[in-house]
C-alpha cells in the first residue's frame, strides 16, 4: 500500500468510527442504595446476570413523598483504571447540584429516559415537565443501557457513579461498572 492509501484507509477507519457512536461496552459490577425514610422513599437496586456475559440492573423506587422547590438533585462520576477504591479521581461528567424539575427537563429527559425508558415505568414527557411528581413504586426492570445522550468516548477502567436527591429525605445510589473499548 501506498504511503497516501495507507493514510487514507486509517481515515476512513477514523472517520467511521466517529460515525459509529460510543466507542466502549460496559459491565455493571455492583448497585447499592439508600434511602433515609423508606416511609418516604424505599429504594432496592441489584445488579442481574443475564447470560455468561450479559449484564443488566433493576431497581424499585417505592416513591410515597411530594416533591418540592427544596428538592435537589447531583451526581458525581469517578473513573480509575485499577478498581481500588483509593484510585478513583472525579470526570467532568458530573451532574452539577440543581433543583428536582430542572433535573428532569435536562438530563433525566435527554439521557436516562432515552437509557431506561424502554425497561422501566418512569414518568416520560414531552415538551417540559409540569408537575407534580407523581407518588408511584417505579421498577426499572434488568435495564441494559445503550449510551444514548452519554459521552461516545469513554477511557477504559472503572466507573463510579454517585447520585443523590435531597429534600424531605435524603437518597441515592451508587453504580460502579467496568468500561472497556468495543471491538469492531
Amino acid at each position: 500500500m501506498s504511503g497516501c492509501s495507507l493514510l487514507f484507509f486509517f481515515g476512513a477507519i477514523l472517520i467511521h468510527g466517529c460515525i459509529a457512536g460510543r466507542n466502549w461496552d460496559y459491565e455493571p459490577l455492583s448497585l447499592t442504595s439508600y434511602s433515609s425514610d423508606e416511609n418516604l422513599l424505599k429504594i432496592t437496586t441489584k445488579v442481574d446476570r443475564l447470560g455468561r456475559s450479559e449484564y443488566a440492573f433493576s431497581m424499585t423506587l417505592n416513591w410515597n413523598y411530594d416533591v418540592d422547590k427544596d428538592t435537589m438533585v447531583e451526581a458525581d462520576v469517578y473513573h480509575c483504571s485499577s478498581g481500588d477504591e483509593e484510585d478513583y479521581k472525579i470526570m467532568p461528567w458530573s451532574i452539577p447540584q440543581q433543583p428536582f424539575f430542572e433535573y428532569l427537563n435536562g438530563f433525566y429527559k435527554d439521557a436516562f429516559i432515552k437509557n431506561v425508558g424502554h425497561c422501566s415505568n418512569m414518568v416520560q414527557f414531552e415538551g417540559d415537565f409540569v408537575p407534580p411528581w407523581p407518588k408511584n413504586v417505579y421498577i426499572l426492570d434488568k435495564c441494559v443501557a445503550n449510551g444514548e445522550g452519554l459521552p461516545d468516548i469513554a477511557p477504559e477502567g472503572y466507573f463510579k457513579l454517585v447520585y443523590k436527591m435531597t429534600g424531605q429525605v435524603e437518597w441515592g445510589f451508587t453504580l460502579i461498572v467496568k468500561v472497556e473499548h468495543k471491538v469492531i
